[in-house]
């Protein structure tokens, strides 16, 4: 993969060469450099097509991804060529270049396998949880008015919607969403700790529990951001309470995934069982603020 991507490198650096400036490049040229530039395409897709769905799903799909932005990275190269005039060389055309060479020095940061590969998309997903509950946390302490920094009045000087602000009984209820929160990135954290420590895939059934991990792990970061966006003011509880008890289950899912599988021995039994306390604690919290919405 890595050599059909350096090819592909140069092959765009030569097409874009070709048609940097005038005299226009001869017809048996332009042939030569579009069966080249096709060829080299051919080779990246083929190579991609020969990983085995075996080696893991969660490693192909990031393959793929880099294969995509390779090929859409030459169409669009091409596509500027063909509509600038030849008398210089365009800005379009030298930005389309440079996208193709980034695109294919991706590979050089492509996971080696399915571990590294769902240790990658753990760690992408603790980096939105974690900028989920920083937005939330800043927005509780800039105090009664989350949204005083963007919709200020200008007539007024001050607002009067009470709709934007929170209720005592408001903040009970985000104090155990944000426990919820909270739960989501310390899972994130002691998940990626233990692929990271334990992740192996030597055998079809390793790579397979990686990949249910990965799986169920990708919804913690929209179920959190459901969540968060459901707790600003005017708040409907009812709402929040559904949220949470889908982001709860969605954690308590990754939590028994975790401890069935090959990347947590039993030393590592404590933290899944704390985890799986507190997200239960702060759930229970949420249905009894709310019970009398139901």
């Amino acid at each position: 993969l890595g050599q059909t991507f350096k090819v592909t490198s140069q092959e765009a650096t030569k097409l874009s060469l070709a048609f940097s400036r005038p005299p226009l490049t001869s017809a048996e040229d332009c042939r030569k450099l579009s069966e080249d530039v096709q060829n080299a395409i051919l080779a990246v897709a083929t190579v991609y097509y020969w990983l085995p769905k075996g080696q893991g799903t969660t490693l192909r799909k990031m393959v793929r991804d880099a294969t995509t932005e390779v090929v859409e990275g030459m169409i669009q190269l091409t596509e500027a060529i063909l509509s600038a005039p030849l008398e210089s060389l365009s800005q379009e055309q030298l930005i389309s270049t440079g996208g193709v060479w980034e695109a294919c020095e991706q590979v050089s940061n492509l996971p080696r396998d399915n571990q590294a590969a769902v240790a990658s998309a753990l760690a992408a997903c603790l980096g939105v949880v974690k900028d989920a509950l920083e937005e939330m946390e800043h927005a509780l302490v800039e105090g009664q008015d989350p949204y005083s920094d963007i919709m200020e009045d200008e007539e007024l000087g001050f607002r009067g919607n009470r709709d934007t602000y929170w209720s005592e009984a408001d903040r009970k209820l985000l104090s155990s969403c944000m426990g919820l929160m909270k739960a989501s990135k310390a899972c994130l954290k002691k998940v990626l700790g233990v692929v990271k420590s334990y992740g192996k895939a030597d055998s079809p059934e390793q790579i397979a529990q990686l990949d249910d991990l990965a799986d169920i792990a990708n919804e913690i970061s929209p179920s959190v951001d459901e969540l968060a966006l459901s707790m600003y003011p005017p708040m409907n509880q009812l709402a929040v309470r559904l949220n949470a008890a889908k982001l709860a289950s969605v954690l308590k899912k990754v939590l028994e995934i975790t401890k069935t599988s090959h990347v947590c021995p039993p030393s590592e039994e404590g933290w899944v069982q704390f985890l799986t306390g507190a997200v239960d604690h702060n759930m229970n919290k949420i249905k009894n603020f709310t019970q009398g919405q139901l």
